[in-house]
């Protein structure tokens, strides 16, 4: 029986519904979901119950879209004001970091494979591109164990772990790519010059298109109008991809530009952004899923055998020894993090779907021990999620870096925390609209509210009107709001240029 299109939406459903059961079982006894996900795809696929997958140009290309769609969406969540403390270290540890632990990695494995397992046969180029595709945390593990499990830590290490597992793909998607094109340099002009300036060109063309290209989305998603207010959210996905792919074409880096340009744009006030923000939230948990399900189908567990022995060495080697190294060489200039917090930095070195992926493009590009090297990532993918991903909450709490207090006050209660009406410090207050407040411009959006203010009723004659960011202001309107004290009030007056106000007894 020929397979069709509705027998493929029928395996895949299944597949969902069966890796959201698993994943929902698996939290309840600490397993990382991601892995349950890759599990999944591996018991489905050729091995397992006989589905046949082996298109590692069909796995890229989902893989890179979920990609696409996870740093972004990542980079949406993260607040400049949490990270801005940590920056300095997060930038290190995404280049240096991963320089030094692809260096370390590779030359362990040209001595291991040398001395211990000589079918391998690997080059010392070749180790070097399996331990730069190997070299980056991933995004998508740490921040599913992170936020899913609600982990809170001390010394500002969350940030800090999402901007370095957010941001330092690019290192080694550049290392993976570098070192395939100086294997396969034979008769290419220019030489190991021309690959250089093309390493540093891509950084560089990738963080200025990130920016700029998150800054004019901003601006577009503002000005632009859509009679379908759920067009928004296509909008959105569109710039996502059009950072990606246009900064790809002009030879930058995509995957630094769409992470950039997403922490840009979730850092700005723009239409919609609390629906947008839910959308990418559930699309991000589907990518996450897809593309662990995928690239479970695409590997081959019997083969896996194979490089048991090679796989545990370099494993273990990188949990213990080269990650801590390069941590703790990274982080030298920066003397505030404690012992502690650096031992948990290095512990947190997941390896996920992204060195997957990122092992795909030797196996396209037809080198010599490719698949060797793919299923090698695959096996100690496996074993980063297994042990590291198992002991992310346990290891904060034997270092002494989990915060237990945001923990108490998130397990009590609304009702019970909130405090009598005498002792609440918000202020509501109403403001007539004059036509000095609408230099700013004539939207609610484009007035300069402090953080801790919110619009939350807009009277026009007879007519009440729950505002938006779009809502048009006119001069006559009276605009009530509400602020978190009596400062935020002072400043919100201030920037909006407010002589007369009248509170509002809450």
């Amino acid at each position: 029986m020929p397979i069709t299109t509705e027998h493929f939406l029928l395996v895949g459903s299944i597949l969902l519904f069966v890796s959201l059961i698993a994943g929902k079982t698996g939290y309840k006894f600490g397993v990382p979901t991601l892995l349950l996900f890759l599990i999944v795809g591996m018991f489905a696929g050729t091995d397992g119950l006989g589905l046949q997958f082996d298109s590692p140009f069909i796995a890229q290309a989902i893989g890179v879209f979920a990609l696409v769609i996870i740093l972004f969406s990542g980079g949406m969540d993260t607040k400049i004001q949490d990270i801005k403390p940590v920056m300095g270290e997060g930038i290190i540890l995404a280049t240096l970091g991963v320089l030094l632990t692809s260096a370390i990695t590779g030359f362990f494995i040209y001595e291991a494979a040398k001395w211990f397992f000589p079918e391998t046969k690997f080059t010392l180029l070749e180790a070097l591109l399996l331990a730069s595709v190997m070299s980056s945390t991933d995004s998508a593990s740490v921040f599913s164990i992170l936020r899913s499990k609600g982990i809170h830590l001390k010394e500002r290490l969350r940030p800090l772990l999402e901007l370095e597992s957010g941001s330092n793909d690019p290192m080694a998607f550049m290392l993976t790519i570098t070192l395939i094109q100086v294997i396969q340099m034979s008769g290419m002009e220019g030489g190991y010059g021309k690959i250089i300036l093309l390493f540093f060109l891509q950084i560089i063309i990738g963080a200025i298109a990130g920016i700029l290209l998150g800054k004019l989305f901003v601006k577009i998603n503002n000005k632009i109008d859509l009679q379908n207010d759920a067009l928004y959210v296509v909008l959105m996905l569109a710039s996502a991809f059009f950072i990606f792919s246009f900064t790809s074409v002009i030879y930058g880096n995509g995957y630094l530009a769409v992470y950039l340009g997403g922490l840009i744009i979730g850092n700005k006030k723009f239409v919609h952004k609390r629906s947008i923000s839910k959308f990418f939230d559930g699309l991000t948990r589907l990518s996450q899923i897809l593309m662990f399900l995928t690239l479970g189908l695409l590997v081959n567990p019997h083969e896996l055998i194979d490089v048991i022995g090679i796989g545990l060495c370099i494993g273990f080697f990188m949990i213990l020894l080269s990650r801590p190294i390069s941590v703790f060489i990274s982080l030298l200039p920066f003397r505030k993090l404690s012992f502690k917090a650096r031992t948990y930095v290095s512990w947190v070195g997941l390896r996920g779907a992204v060195p997957i992926i990122f092992a795909m493009y030797p196996w396209i590009s037809g080198l010599e021990n490719s698949k060797l090297i793919f299923n090698i990532v695959f096996f100690i993918t496996i074993l980063s999620l297994v042990i590291q991903g198992t002991t992310v909450g346990k290891m904060a709490d034997w270092l002494g870096v989990s915060d237990k207090t945001v923990e108490k006050n998130k397990q009590r209660s609304f009702e019970e925390q909130l405090p009598d009406a005498n002792d609440l410090n918000s202020k509501m207050s109403e403001i007539i609209i004059q036509k000095d407040n609408l230099k700013f411009g004539n939207r609610l959006m484009d007035m300069p509210f402090s953080e801790g203010t919110l619009a939350i009723m807009l009277k026009r004659k007879e007519q009440y009107i729950i505002p938006s960011g779009k809502t048009e202001i006119q001069v006559g309107d009276i605009l009530i709001f509400i602020t978190t004290n009596q400062k935020e009030l002072e400043k919100t007056l201030q920037q909006l240029e407010v002589s007369e106000v009248t509170e509002i007894v809450i």
